[in-house]
């Protein structure tokens, strides 16, 4: 069952879970917000702190905030009641994520080890007592053939740290701006982008394994199958007015996570970057 608000609908996209929602309303919920800003200090001028204090949200995962911490002293880049946690690119202006939460995490990872995922700050894991909430802005490989490279040696490393993961005695959330799209309904014009990093076969091939073999969910299409839901458009020509998109931004899940699932929007009626917040609600409690 999905709601979603904003510029491209409103409503309940699935009527028929609509009682199970309510039965579940006044259970303990999670509330976890993923979004790419394309600049954290870009995203704050737009309103992007304004709107996140009203959502509530019990953690909030970026992606590519673009700034070291030392540039984020503002009192706004540290929300009322969140612990806030960066972990920046050695290039300035480049890359980097960032976790909000409401419950002090007991560890925070920011390094796996290997680079580019270190150097170029894109992963920060947040731990809690059996759910770990996990940060990550995959290399984008659409600017060069280089660029390309770099994005499938990412790919290469990412499988086996994320095969580790499986192997623990805890269940994942991972937020992400992957830079792929699964499949045909995951973008407007999948045909023309075929052989397009974003679209390429040996990318969609990869999820296939991630989500067939070792055994991940795509928590939002795992209750909604709706088409026209995206989460990033071009700046080019009228992609966001048509909403020419795709859905680059999800959360990924372990399956013991799959009956937690509650629900799950994308907002659109502000837009503070490039891509949109996607929003999911989880039947779970951190702290236990």
């Amino acid at each position: 069952m999905v709601y979603l608000s904003g510029q491209f609908g409103v409503g309940w996209a699935d009527p028929v879970n609509f009682a199970a929602f309510i039965a579940t309303e006044n259970t303990a919920m999670t509330k976890i917000i993923t979004c790419n800003t394309n600049g954290i200090r870009a995203a704050a001028r737009k309103g992007f702190f304004d709107w996140l204090a009203a959502e509530q949200a019990d953690v909030v995962c970026i992606q590519e905030t673009k700034a070291q911490e030392h540039q984020l002293s503002d009192p706004v880049f540290s929300p009322a009641g969140y612990h806030c946690y960066y972990n920046d690119a050695e290039k300035k202006g480049y890359s980097g994520t960032a976790v909000y939460s409401r419950l002090q995490p007991a560890r925070v990872t920011t390094s796996l080890g290997w680079d580019p995922a270190d150097s170029e700050g894109r992963y920060l894991q947040a731990d809690y007592k059996s759910v770990s909430v996990i940060s990550l802005y995959m290399p984008s490989g659409s600017s060069s053939e280089a660029a390309l490279e770099k994005k499938y040696r990412f790919m290469g490393e990412f499988m086996a740290h994320l095969r580790s993961l499986r192997r623990k005695r805890r269940e994942f959330i991972i937020c992400a701006d992957w830079n792929i799209c699964h499949q045909q309904i995951d973008l407007r014009n999948w045909r023309s982008n075929q052989k397009n990093s974003g679209f390429l076969p040996e990318e969609r091939a990869w999820l296939d394994h991630l989500y067939d073999e070792v055994g991940y969910i795509d928590s939002f299409r795992l209750i909604n199958q709706e088409p026209d839901q995206y989460t990033w458009w071009s700046n080019r020509g009228q992609a966001w007015a048509n909403n020419v998109g795709w859905r680059l931004d999800y959360q990924v899940i372990t399956p013991k996570l799959a009956d937690k699932v509650r629900s799950a929007a994308i907002y659109t009626e502000q837009r503070f970057s490039d891509h949109a917040p996607q929003i999911m609600e989880y039947d779970i409690d951190l702290a236990t």
